[in-house]
């Protein structure tokens, strides 16, 4: 083992894989000494009464060529799903 240790760098080695952070990718972060507080902490931030409601997740099924082309239609495609579904629900109101 000590021959080991006596061979490794002085300084730490460039990861490409792995950059090393920096301050503002943790202005955010929510620090915790034990899982029960940091549930807590977590808790604590969810939407207040008045707030817009949340999304509620669900399965849906999409012909293969469908699905890619919605994706390929780049980030936000999900959201523009449900706005397609609100208009046409507009049109096509149940019962």
């Amino acid at each position: 083992m000590a021959v080991a240790l006596a061979a490794a760098p002085d300084e730490p080695v460039a990861d490409a894989d792995n950059p090393p952070t920096v301050a503002a990718q943790w202005q955010d972060a929510v620090e915790s000494r034990s899982l029960p507080e940091l549930r807590r902490k977590l808790v604590a931030r969810r939407r207040g009464p008045g707030r817009a409601p949340l999304k509620v997740p669900t399965t849906i099924r999409f012909d293969a060529d469908v699905l890619a082309a919605l994706k390929a239609s780049g980030k936000g495609w999900q959201t523009r799903v449900n706005e397609a579904m609100r208009d046409w629900l507009k049109t096509h109101s149940p019962g």
